[in-house]
């Protein structure tokens, strides 16, 4: 039979409303696509897990509309100091000093429940964003057509959701990527950590940086949050029972051990298996894997949820693309191609961070110390943390062409109404040519430039003086530091074509590189077709 029956078809069906799962369906909501969420329980979960964030997920933040709510609810991460078995600093995480390339403080941290209300809160304003709480995905089935969840509410009823694609991000435990049979590849880390919450009545007691104690004896985290939200992350050492760690009076034991809790109350406390776990495949036909559902990366750079939020973006503007007809299916396959490799990168950095601090042979750790503290002190040392997230490798770029796969700058600049803003404040979510001067727009031939308006491509000038303007299909907006002047001139280009979830396809110095970037990009967006 095929699953075209008589209920209304939804465009994407989404699994779990997690933040990854509520940030995928508010970036489809916002473009106008039917989205249907099933999530297994009604409310949000009222604590914090994730706790930092970077300059690339509060872009895509921005995206959605909630630009304003996170500029009021973050708190700069000021760093890391990892301390050595002697108590003194053996490497260091410095934060990335401004101008900001992507027009928002590099990391962050933040808390989970408040941004999950404002995430459901605009979620809710669609009228087209079906939410179905406290349902469970129970199975599904798909042909070439749609895809066909069944669901079943807590009162035992069914019912039926039928989409032309459905989307897992429901979690390490994910119900839709069992359903595939998919299988996780092990990246080889597995360990036991205690996760502590509490909030200080006495919020300058504790340095505003986070440190990583390096100790053989105990190794442990300490996270400033946002406000009096302070955390510790501490290691369970071999044969220590995950189960009576976390009993409340043996939390409180070890949290003595890195720090006076007089000014402390317990919010949350849990134990956790920190892994590193790669999905096989991120697609089958018609439904795919996004977030924890498909990997898992132990927490030591800060970028689990960063990670999931990266494959939202991605795969976002790819299914509005397809469903529209400007691109071939296959441009799907991109979303593995692209985030795969990135993850692994990122998964591996992680774990290298979770080694150093984690080393318990008191023997290695001195040498450890002796080793790092040398790279410190030559310079060898990377102590900005964004250099440990890569550019996109392989998928839609241009791979010859400077500046593909990396992600686009995001100046502050003046709009045509004469207030300053951020950028993509004034885009669309779309494909946008940008040069440094308005004569370098005549360079698109009149073919290119058609078939530029028909992909709903934009056409964008940043000086830096004159007047902004929006005439002729052409934005120009004067920009406040020079950060995409100084961009482009240190990669000698002058024209540059960015995807709509802001990485780089390809730049171009002239006018022959821009005509062959954009027919190169037509093409490989007809692939499938």
């Amino acid at each position: 039979m095929s699953l075209s029956a008589d209920n209304p078809i939804h465009d994407v069906a989404i699994v779990g409303l997690g933040p990854v799962g509520a940030i995928f369906a508010n970036l489809l909501a916002k473009s106008g696509l039917r989205v249907a969420i099933v999530e297994r329980v009604a409310d949000i979960y009222d604590k914090p897990r994730a706790i930092t964030l970077d300059h690339e997920a509060l872009r895509v933040l921005q995206a959605i509309g909630l630009g304003d709510f996170m500029e009021q609810a973050i708190a700069p991460h000021n760093g890391s100091h990892y301390l050595g078995v002697d108590g003194e600093i053996i490497k260091i995480f410095d934060p990335m000093p401004p101008p900001f390339p992507l027009g928002w403080i590099p990391n962050v941290t933040f808390v989970q429940p408040d941004v999950e209300q404002a995430l459901r809160d605009k979620l809710a304003d669609y009228p087209h964003a079906d939410i179905f709480l406290a349902a469970t995905g129970v199975a599904l089935q798909q042909d070439d057509g749609a895809v066909m969840l069944t669901a079943r509410r807590e009162t035992g009823e069914e019912f039926l959701i039928r989409a032309r694609y459905l989307v897992g991000c429901d979690g390490a435990n994910s119900f839709v990527r069992k359903q595939l049979g998919i299988g996780l590849d092990d990246l080889a880390f597995d360990e036991w950590w205690m996760v502590v919450d509490t909030l200080t009545n006495d919020p300058a007691k504790r340095p505003a940086r986070s440190f990583q104690y390096c100790w053989p004896s105990r190794p442990g985290t300490f996270v400033p949050g946002p406000r009096n939200l302070r955390r510790w992350e501490i290691k369970l050492l071999p044969g220590e029972d995950p189960e009576a760690a976390g009993a409340p009076d043996n939390v409180v034991t070890l949290l003595k051990g890195f720090t006076d809790i007089s000014d402390l109350t317990i919010w949350r406390s849990a134990v956790y298996r920190f892994h590193a776990l790669l999905g096989r495949r991120w697609r089958d036909r018609r439904v795919l894997l996004m977030g924890d559902a498909v990997h898992q990366t132990p927490p030591f750079l800060g970028q689990g949820l960063c990670a999931g939020i990266r494959d939202a973006v991605n795969l976002a503007w790819k299914l509005r693309l397809v469903l529209r007809g400007d691109a071939g299916n296959a441009l799907l396959d991109s979303y593995e191609i692209e985030r795969k490799p990135h993850v692994r990168a990122v998964v591996a950095s992680a774990k290298e961070f979770g080694k150093i601090i984690g080393e318990l042979d008191p023997v290695a750790a001195v040498e450890r110390d002796m080793r790092l503290r040398a790279d410190l002190k030559a310079g060898k040392a990377e102590t900005i943390r964004q250099k440990f997230i890569p550019d996109l490798v392989s998928g839609l770029i241009a791979r010859d062409a400077a500046l593909a796969g990396r992600l686009f700058v995001q100046p502050h600049v003046r709009a045509p109404d004469g207030r300053t803003c951020r950028l993509d404040d004034l885009l669309q979510p779309e494909f946008a040519i940008v040069t440094t001067a308005a004569e370098r727009m005549v360079w698109l031939s009149d073919a290119s430039a058609a078939a530029w308006q028909r992909l709903s491509g934009e056409r964008v000038v940043i000086a830096t003086s004159g007047e902004s303007a929006d005439r002729g299909g052409i934005l120009t907006v004067i920009e406040r530091d020079s950060l995409f002047a100084d961009w482009m001139r240190q990669h000698d280009s002058a024209a540059v074509i960015v995807r709509p979830d802001r990485y780089v396809f390809g730049a171009a110095r002239n006018a022959g590189e821009l005509s062959m970037l954009v027919g190169q990009l037509l093409q490989n967006l007809s692939a499938g077709h």
